[in-house]
């Protein structure tokens, strides 16, 4: 008897409803109000507040790593302890070659980062794999992008050159391959447009959130929102550490001359 009174009570104020018009200014919100940003003439040129990082003439928003990365847990750890007891560190230019607007590595300077650290940010940057013949697998241009220093996405020409899928071009390295393989042959430009999503912790360093990666290689989807399982290392299973809200962005010496060019972010 209950269901039966109930269902007749909305049925009856629905009926009553049915003839009223709803104002659809109710629905409409105004503020806040988007900052407006001025988007490049190209996909790929720097909207208007794009942070700059390089256009292909000098290399004043890299250094030499503080830090670097570790390619094991064991090493990420001990990475962690000797920032937190850092106090001052005397800052190194980058010395990686500049040529025909183009960053190049130079195999043996070791890696380079940003001078300025991010947290969530949306990153834009192109690369070349430069033709070597003889060269196969993880020995063909070989390099890597580290957000915040520990979440990496390959670099490597993996067109029509096998390698294990978690470690080819577009892949969060060992830990998830791309959706698809969008490489262009070696010697011909291709680019990446990553949202990054840094981790959160809590105050006692338990997560929060892991980190999330969504790419584009070439303009193709190839990482759809993956959150990581903590930094992309190359022996053993990861496991997130506490680190800061920003750390710089690092480009990876594997021994390889690939290129890099017009390279911006937007912190998000």
């Amino acid at each position: 008897m209950k269901w039966t009174n109930l269902i007749i009570a909305v049925i009856l104020f629905s009926t009553s409803l049915a003839g009223q018009e709803i104002d659809p200014k109710l629905t409409e919100v105004w503020e806040p109000v988007p900052e407006k940003v001025t988007p490049g003439i190209f996909p790929s040129n720097p909207p208007s507040d794009a942070i700059i990082l390089f256009d292909g003439t000098d290399l004043s928003q890299w250094r030499k790593p503080v830090i670097g990365y570790g390619g094991s847990m064991a090493e990420i750890e001990a990475l962690a302890k000797k920032r937190a007891a850092m106090e001052a560190y005397e800052e190194k230019d980058a010395d990686w070659e500049v040529k025909d607007g183009a960053l190049i590595v130079v195999p043996g300077k070791g890696h380079i980062e940003t001078r300025k650290a991010f947290g969530d940010i949306q990153l834009h940057i192109e690369w070349l794999s430069p033709a070597d013949p003889g060269k196969e697998g993880q020995g063909y241009s070989n390099s890597g992008i580290f957000l915040m220093g520990h979440y990496e996405i390959q670099v490597l020409n993996s067109y029509e050159n096998p390698t294990y899928p978690n470690g080819q071009a577009g892949a969060l390295y060992k830990q998830s391959m791309p959706l698809v393989n969008a490489c262009r042959p070696p010697g011909e430009w291709q680019s990446y447009d990553i949202i990054f999503m840094a981790p959160k912790f809590a105050g006692d360093g338990s997560l929060l959130r892991p980190a999330t990666v969504t790419a584009f290689h070439n303009g193709v989807l190839i990482q759809n929102h993956y959150e990581l399982k903590g930094p992309c290392i190359y022996r053993g299973e990861p496991y997130y550490v506490p680190h800061p809200e920003k750390l710089p962005l690092i480009l990876q010496d594997h021994s390889d001359r690939v290129r890099f060019r017009n390279i911006w972010v937007r912190e998000l």
